[in-house]
């Protein structure tokens, strides 16, 4: 895919989504509470953490992703 740098520049502020970050936070908290929730019974081998992610390897060789706006919330 090739983009028109031309139409970027021209982009109002108007025109870009209004994203709440808490609601995203939580979408990815939701969605990791799943990724954990399988990962129930495994043994986990190792933790990585990347520039932009963590990779939690499994002694069965799966691999999972982690990414984003997850945090530490206080009061949880």
């Amino acid at each position: 895919m090739r983009v028109d740098h031309s139409k970027v520049s021209e982009l109002q502020t108007s025109d870009l989504l209004d994203i709440d970050p808490d609601a995203l936070r939580e979408a990815e908290r939701v969605f990791a509470q799943g990724i954990l929730d399988t990962m129930a019974g495994k043994q986990v081998l190792r933790a990585i953490y990347e520039e932009t992610r963590v990779v939690v390897v499994m002694s069965d060789g799966s691999e999972y992703y982690f990414y984003g706006f997850m945090g530490e919330s206080k009061g949880r």
